[in-house]
């Protein structure tokens, strides 16, 4: 029996399985068959040394994968006995024990679990009901607050108690949250309500409250095994802990390599400190890889040894080295989409490739967008993968759908979606009342609305349709005279969309700014880029050509799981998942590593492990592609390669021109440029090509040549009396208080009258350029 199941195991494996008691962690290096190994060890467990399956628990972080090793383990065995595993996810087994146990703690046993929508709708009550600014007060912002809370273990009274967290809430000028806390949980409490995060929290109250439950669940789960630990936060951690406690048979499977989920909460310290919590750690190391090439393998070692902050391991392949990884440089990321959609159709062609044979991977949601024109184009199909298609997310719909309204005010669908949105005092029951006037009459809404005064409406419900419409009227009277980028920007301005998604702060938020900018890029592109060229002439720069492409763009295309399609999307949505063909896109210094993220050694590593995820998810062939050029918040911005890119020796490279780039370089020059770019000294100089050794001896690493890594920023306390100044009186020379850089002179005002940039040197953080749309500035003298 012990043969059979240990069968084709290598060395390392076959040790990991057999260890049986006492802490063991296995770190698992990319590729390196953990899943296998783990259900392994559960199968041995049960059928060799005969752990009852109810004796052992495992935890997941996905239901796919808790379903794949019950599958594996009952193939293995030969038996149904894994169905009586307590294996699955953190939150879908503590709501099961929770169901046994939440009566010690005043639940019902048949607790409600809130989704993200409901707990934002309790949320948005307790607001209301304490009379505060709901524009300070956004329900998605203060529900990632009290969801950080909960990961960290603080409890409403506990928060309420931090004079730290209290002074962090003032300066966001959101004092309240900690009331809004106590109050939503207790609410969430007389409702009879868990929400997602509660599972967590409340299993570890129940343990940490009842020592008698907390015995049981000890003496229950002798065995306790948990993957991906490296992604747990401080409440799974403690939680683990306390289960573990009495026999401290416990196995963690892990990389240090691929923690890229702090934005979550979860804490790399957990598995680089996993040798400090217990005695006599048994640790076994997984370095071989079954996925990816040799070249690939080196690439991504070279890559993580940068990392100061890891668990030494060096991962090995016996698979052939296969080929360089082609390294692309191209003038803007509308050329990108072009090239990798050229290089898939090529690759498909002569190396008869499936479509789902290749992967798209990008650092943000909003670099989708020129990939997806670019494959359609080529009638390639695709799939956004774990997200929608960039055009049917919903803040790049509420866009559009006031473009739509501009174009064609008789659009009834898009103006329902926009007409109170953002939020402007035009309720449910005005619409209800003018739609019924409009099916009456046979009108469109619009022109309805036109006649405000006639339906009845009085004082500021009347004002706010009559301001809607003449703001409408305003955008339609540009259309004549303007392109489609001015009467965009001025429609993403004046209506306050744009603004809305600026003040939102939480991640989620940060996307959906990103998203609109990208759209917003994507009209800059198409007004100055010939796209219909006929006899001659450039084709209809104007908005409603515009619509039209988007609208053939958008038609809805089949999503099966499994069709023959190109997967597109964020490399952390990647993690866990391999491809033959991998392409990495936008390689660029404050893309990847994002310029959100490289003020601390910590983020800086963390952006690196990211990609070093996305470098392990190829297994034959992979590209990396950055252009020289980008449009960002409408205006075409220059890039430096990314500093990831100096860390790959040249001997790994095949490096190429591609797009405007290469026709720029077969005319003269590719140096046209003032400066040499940060890629161009990776390469050897400028307008020479590509064929230049980095370095003067192999394999030694280079030394970096790329661009300063950025200053951390000293951060600035706000004066008390901080009110941000009317930006458009800033003159050269005036001293200025900013949110975040502090107090400095104005240097220079240039930029579109529409979208001005001031430089400013600031005392203690240096020269910046700030664009004065989106800064808040205190002009203090």
């Amino acid at each position: 029996m012990q043969d059979d199941i240990i069968k084709g195991l290598n060395d390392q494996q076959r040790e990991a399985v057999l260890h049986k008691d006492g802490p063991l962690m296995i770190v698992a290096g990319a590729g390196s068959g953990k899943t296998k190994v783990l259900t392994t060890r559960i199968a041995y467990l049960m059928g060799h040394h005969h752990i009852d399956a109810f004796n052992i628990l495992a935890l997941t972080f996905t239901n796919k994968a808790a379903a794949e090793m019950k599958e594996r383990i009952n193939k293995i065995l030969g038996s149904g006995e894994a169905r009586n595993l307590y294996i699955g996810t953190f939150h879908s087994v503590f709501a099961k024990i929770l169901r046994a146990e939440a009566h010690h703690i005043g639940y019902p046993n048949s607790f409600t679990i809130y989704d993200t929508d409901d707990s934002r709708s309790v949320i948005k009550q307790v607001v209301k009901d304490l009379n505060l600014d709901d524009k300070l007060y956004k329900p998605n912002i203060v529900g990632s607050r009290i969801s950080s809370a909960k990961n960290g273990l603080i409890s409403p009274a506990e928060y309420l108690n931090d004079y730290h967290i209290m002074q962090e809430d003032a300066r966001q000028n959101r004092p309240m949250t900690g009331k809004i806390y106590e109050m939503y949980a207790a609410r969430c409490y007389k409702n009879g309500a868990m929400d997602f995060d509660d599972l967590l929290f409340k299993m570890h109250e129940v343990l940490v409250r009842f020592p008698q439950v907390l015995h049981k669940y000890q003496h229950k789960f002798k065995y306790v095994m948990v993957d991906e630990y490296q992604d747990t936060n401080a409440t799974q951690y403690a939680i683990i802990k306390l289960l573990a406690a009495a026999n401290e048979n416990i196995c963690v499977v892990g990389d240090d390599a691929q923690s890229i989920y702090s934005f979550r909460g979860a804490t790399i310290e957990n598995i680089l400190q996993f040798q400090k919590d217990y005695d006599n750690v048994k640790v076994v190391k997984l370095e071989r890889n079954y996925r990816s090439s040799g070249t690939i393998i080196s690439v991504a070692n070279e890559i993580i040894n940068n990392n100061k902050g890891q668990i030494p391991k060096e991962l090995w392949t016996e698979a052939p080295v296969g080929e360089k990884i082609k390294l692309v440089r191209v003038l803007s990321d509308n050329d990108e989409g072009h090239y990798v959609a050229d290089a898939i159709k090529e690759q498909k062609l002569r190396n008869h490739y499936s479509n789902k044979d290749f992967a798209i991977l990008y650092r943000t949601n909003a670099q989708s967008r020129a990939y997806e024109e670019s494959l359609r184009r080529l009638s390639i199909a695709y799939k956004i993968y774990g997200g929608l298609s960039f055009y049917q997310r919903k803040e790049v719909k509420d866009f559009i759908a006031y473009l739509r309204v501009v174009i064609n005010p008789n659009d009834d669908e898009a103006l329902k979606r926009i007409v109170n949105y953002p939020v402007r005092g035009i309720g449910k029951t005005t619409l209800e009342k003018a739609a019924t006037i409009a099916n009456q009459r046979d009108m469109p809404l619009y022109n309805v609305l036109k006649a405000a005064a006639s339906l009845g409406l009085k004082g500021a419900t009347l004002e706010s349709v009559q301001q809607f419409i003449q703001m409408i009227e305003y955008f339609q009277s540009m259309l004549a005279k303007s392109n489609a980028y001015d009467v965009a920007f001025q429609v993403g301005k004046h209506s306050g969309l744009v603004k809305e998604l600026f003040n939102d702060k939480t991640q989620e938020g940060v996307a959906r700014y990103e998203n609109v900018q990208e759209l917003l890029n994507s009209i800059k592109e198409f007004t100055e880029t010939p796209a219909n060229i006929e006899d001659g002439e450039v084709g209809d720069r104007g908005l409603a050509t515009y619509i039209q492409d988007i609208a053939l763009l958008t038609d809805a295309d089949n999503d099966k799981e499994d069709a023959d399609v190109v997967k597109l999307m964020t490399v952390h949505a990647s993690k866990g998942l391999e491809f033959p063909c991998v392409f990495i896109g936008g390689m660029e210094e404050t893309l990847f590593p994002s310029g959100m993220s490289i003020n601390t050694r910590e983020e800086l590593e963390e952006e690196r492990r990211l990609f070093y995820v996305a470098v392990t998810r190829a297994k034959e062939k992979l590209w990396l592609s950055y252009a020289q050029s980008r449009y960002r918040f409408g205006q075409l911005t220059a890039n430096d390669a990314s500093r990831f890119l100096m860390e790959i020796p040249s001997i790994y490279l095949d490096k190429t021109m591609s797009g405007g780039g290469a026709r720029n370089h077969m005319g003269g020059g590719f140096g046209s440029s003032a400066s040499t770019s940060a890629f161009e000294r990776l390469h050897g100089g400028r307008g020479g090509g590509f064929d230049g050794p980095v370095r003067k001896k192999e394999p030694e690493k280079p030394a970096y040549i790329g661009p300063k890594p950025t200053p951390k920023v000293v951060e600035h306390q706000p004066s008390a009396n901080f009110v941000p100044s009317d930006t458009s009186k800033l003159q050269i020379g005036m001293v200025v208080e900013h949110l975040k850089f502090g107090f400095g002179q104005v240097m220079n005002l240039e930029g579109a009258a529409h979208n001005p940039i001031a430089t400013i040197n600031f005392k203690s953080n240096g020269e910046k350029k700030i664009m004065l749309n989106y800064a808040k500035l205190r002009i203090v003298e």
